[in-house]
């Protein structure tokens, strides 16, 4: 069954600022790793975030990192930050277990 993916109003504008050559590989990546096996975690590309609730993935497409969540049969992206700004985002945004 394929996941509805959501994105959060603050993704979309993260996604619009990309560069198109980048927003192409970032869709391309969340409808190959989110759309059908959002909680499966491989060694380079998705992520479970430890001592976090929320967000509880991250999914890595080059210099960019997808942060995610997933409940029921929908993927919420929460924020696509560059990989240089992820711990600040993280920081700020995340919530701690």
């Amino acid at each position: 069954m394929p996941f509805a993916i959501v994105l959060a109003p603050e993704a979309a504008d993260d996604l619009r600022r990309l560069r198109a050559n980048v927003r192409a590989t970032v869709r391309t990546a969340l409808e190959t790793h989110l759309r059908h096996e959002p909680e499966k975690t491989s060694r380079s590309r998705v992520k479970r975030l430890r001592g976090l609730l929320r967000p509880q993935y991250r999914l890595r497409v080059g210099e960019v990192r997808v942060f995610y969540d997933v409940s029921g049969a929908t993927v919420e992206i929460l924020a696509i930050v560059a990989k240089s700004e992820a711990e600040s985002w993280l920081a700020q945004f995340a919530d701690p277990e």
